[in-house]
């Protein structure tokens, strides 16, 4: 029978990387991340986890060990935060360019200076050209679901690539909330044991990872792309299958709310995605036609889906909690290149919020659709980008 427990997002990561009988756990703490490697130390300690468990100096460590222990045939599993995914950053290209499919719960928090411990994405968004998957979660149940999606994806022999499965600091990785666990063999059903695509052997040894020229560059960059355009059709595949086992599905990259017959659209990620369901009802009560959509998954950016989701609605307002500086919020930036080659596209306006931990509340959520329907009676976008609650 499958089993409810109460606990937190940090701990429920780990609940699944014990789910997913992940062999090798590179383990280093960070702020708000450091109950995702305890939680899965006392597993371990315990004897009710079977795996190697390397405590290690850092977080370049972490994704190091990673790496050798997947590159040897090994299911992998490591969690960090913010500064903790910039020092992993050389390693994330190495990763990914040696296709493991390394799963990493990443709990996000802002990047400083100023020292901040809540959550934005600048941690994760700043590592999207990496080459790494990137889902963003947001409850407690998604979590646990998305790692065993991630696994079954990455290690699908046409992806072979690496995910992070994000989670907002505080919001999500230190709140309790209700999450259904399966049961072991159903999920071992789901998930059978690794398979690897290669593995380092010393009775038949490769060079691997050395010089390449510049005449086969190119190719293994293509490969790698050609990877995450392949996961572009498994995401939504295995999520179906996920629900048709377990009951839960997400809408596999996008998950969408109230968007039939709405004639203003708002997209955002995580948690925002969330909250504005209660913005997007208290609004439909007054007979505002709004809509949510969730963007579940930002690498391979699902450009297809966003241009079909934008046939019907009159206006697209996308809320980022992140800001790419001297330009505006990634997921309006590529919301709106997703559309390029329509004809006729709808009003676009693009809202920065939540930076820092800054709350993302849905009466802020409906004063935002509020000025979008403005705009879009006015007919045109008054200003394309806006911060909300600045102070000045």
């Amino acid at each position: 029978m499958p089993q409810t427990i109460m606990d937190t997002g940090n701990h429920i990561a780990g609940y699944a990387c014990r789910a997913a009988r992940a062999e090798v756990i590179a383990a280093y703490p960070i702020t708000p991340q450091s109950p995702v490697v305890e939680q899965i130390a006392e597993f371990v300690e315990k004897g009710e986890m079977n795996a190697k468990y390397i405590r290690v100096e850092s977080e370049h460590s972490a994704m190091s060990a990673c790496i050798g222990a997947a590159a040897a045939g090994a299911r992998t599993f490591t969690a960090t935060s913010a500064h903790g995914l910039a020092l992993m950053h050389e390693m994330l290209q190495w990763a990914a360019a040696a296709r493991l499919p390394i799963i990493m719960s990443v709990v996000n928090r802002a990047m400083g200076p100023g020292w901040n411990i809540w959550a934005d994405f600048s941690d994760s968004l700043s590592q999207r050209d990496t080459g790494w998957l990137q889902f963003y979660c947001a409850d407690n149940q998604e979590i646990f679901d998305t790692i065993i999606q991630a696994y079954k994806l990455c290690e699908d022999k046409r992806v072979a690539m690496p995910a992070m499965i994000c989670h907002e600091g505080f919001i999500l990785s230190h709140t309790s909330m209700p999450v259904e666990i399966p049961d072991q063999s159903e999920i071992d059903e789901f998930l059978p044991s690794y398979n690897p695509s290669w593995t380092l052997d010393v009775s038949n040894p490769v060079t691997h990872g050395s010089l390449i020229y510049p005449e086969w560059y190119m190719e293994f960059r293509y490969f790698m792309h050609e990877a995450l355009e392949n996961a572009v059709k498994l995401i939504p595949e295995i999520d179906r299958d996920y629900g048709k086992r377990f009951g839960r599905e997400y809408g596999g990259h996008l998950e969408c709310y109230r968007c039939e017959d709405a004639d203003l659209l708002l997209l955002s990620m995580g948690t925002i995605g969330s909250e504005a369901k209660t913005a997007v009802d208290r609004l439909r009560n007054r007979g505002r036609k709004v809509g949510v959509v969730r963007v579940r998954v930002f690498r391979p950016f699902p450009k297809e889906q966003i241009r079909n989701l934008a046939e019907k609605p009159r206006m697209l307002t996308v809320i980022d909690r992140h800001i790419s500086y001297g330009m505006e919020g990634p997921l309006f930036t590529e919301t709106k290149a997703s559309l390029y080659e329509k004809k006729e596209t709808p009003l676009m306006a693009g809202y920065i919020a939540g930076l820092g931990g800054r709350d993302v509340t849905y009466p802020v959520i409906e004063e935002i659709a509020r000025k979008s329907l403005k705009d879009l009676k006015l007919g045109r976008v008054e200003k394309e980008v806006r911060w909300v609650g600045l102070r000045k």
